[in-house]
């Protein structure tokens, strides 16, 4: 079983490509699966609007490494995984794959909310 940092890795820089599932390029929705398969062997649903109805809502402040944080980006909505100390790894429409700031103000002004997965 990988880590967070070390299933990051394998992905960082990948293309953010809508609908993509793979190293040529990828969504936010399928990141996160592929992350939570390669770390927590769980299987995730394919969409972010089906990835939001899993385990429970939890507050900003408990959050814990491997809890997925979900935001309202305009019309869509876009997720990613905690890594802790304040980020969290997602594949960036702008960027790609990267890890970005839950305080960073575009992040900030759209965050919507957290679930927690996996047990305690």
């Amino acid at each position: 079983m990988r880590s967070l940092h070390q299933a990051y890795q394998r992905w960082r820089g990948v293309p953010y490509r809508f609908g993509g599932v793979d190293t040529e390029g990828i969504d936010c929705s399928a990141f996160t699966r592929s992350l939570y398969q390669e770390v927590y062997d769980m299987s995730l649903p394919r969409s972010t609007y089906e990835q939001i109805e899993l385990g429970r809502e939890i507050t900003k402040n408990e959050l814990q490494p491997g809890d997925l944080v979900f935001f309202r980006t305009g019309r869509t909505q876009h997720n990613g995984v905690y890594v802790g100390d304040g980020k969290f790894a997602h594949a960036s429409s702008s960027v790609g794959v990267t890890i970005s700031r839950l305080d960073n103000v575009y992040w900030r002004s759209r965050y919507w909310q957290a679930r927690r997965l996996l047990d305690e």
